[in-house]
């Protein structure tokens, strides 16, 4: 046990030098194979947007071929664990009778025995981690107490990468929308509210992301107002605008529609402006 115990240590360190999410889940899956006794294959089944479910880590292609018999079919070890128990064990394919469907799909396999882990925090349920072996009868006790620590390290692990990688994703798309908002803030003299404002509306529009947008516009230099197309349809470079397509041109001298687009902040600063100019 004091082994294990340095082994886990040593995996919980290991994990936190990965770089991204996914170096973290192959790390964890090869650990696995290394850790718990009778594992010769390891993966990781993870839950997405709270319903799909996909293989995001296997140290063999067999995994992946057990894996999706389970998600076609609906019904396996890996899917018990995930639903309703914190562990789940095959100890013989042969003789298994709660999966029929399952068992028919993957008999030829090569796959005899499999044991599956509930990987999870503070009740948010990440996916599994499912380990298999070619043999009968392969995972013991020893098998199951040795699994259910390492996947209470490999949970916490999973858990920070994925939000290490949310909150990077994050910061790129507030960059991306902090460009695409300069970009329009210095061609059209516009204050950062007016910019973001037409990024916002521009998304509505053309039912995109706003990120979606804000990348194209900082790409292009043109702002998609149309679902099909850049701008109006037209290149970005034809400056044929109808006065809704921010494209690279500058708006027509005297013309205020563009800026109208914006809402009411625009249109007090345009009466402001006709007022300045009426002194």
């Amino acid at each position: 046990m004091d082994d294990l115990a340095i082994r886990l240590s040593e995996l919980a360190r290991t994990l936190e030098d990965e770089d991204g999410e996914h170096d973290t889940l192959d790390a964890i899956s090869a650990a696995a194979v290394d850790t718990v006794p009778g594992a010769q294959y390891a993966g990781l089944s993870v839950v997405e947007r709270r319903r799909e479910i996909r293989t995001r880590a296997a140290t063999h292609d067999l995994v992946r071929q057990v894996d999706r018999a389970q998600y076609e079919t609906g019904e396996g070890p890996c899917l018990d664990a995930i639903y309703e128990h914190t562990m789940v064990c095959m100890p013989d394919l042969t003789a298994e009778d709660r999966w029929p469907g399952f068992t028919r799909r993957v008999i030829g396999l090569g796959v005899a025995s499999m044991l599956s882990f509930q990987l999870y925090v503070q009740q948010d349920t990440l996916g599994a981690l499912n380990l298999y072996s070619h043999h009968r009868h392969a995972f013991t006790d020893e098998s199951g107490q040795v699994g259910l620590l390492f996947t209470a390290h490999a949970a916490i692990a999973m858990a920070g990468a994925r939000q290490r990688e949310q909150l990077s994703r994050a910061v790129a798309v507030r960059d991306l929308i902090g460009q695409a908002k300069g970009i329009l803030m210095e061609r059209h003299k516009l204050t950062g509210d007016q910019a973001f404002a037409l990024l916002v509306r521009a998304s509505q529009r053309t039912n995109t992301r706003l990120a979606d947008i804000a990348a194209y516009l900082a790409e292009t230099g043109d702002l998609r107002t149309s679902p099909d197309g850049a701008g109006n349809g037209r290149p970005a470079s034809d400056g044929r605008g109808d006065g809704r397509n921010l494209s690279r041109g500058q708006p027509e001298a005297g013309r205020r529609d563009v800026v109208l687009e914006v809402g009411d902040g625009a249109r007090t600063r345009d009466r402001q402006d006709r007022r300045s100019a009426g002194r």
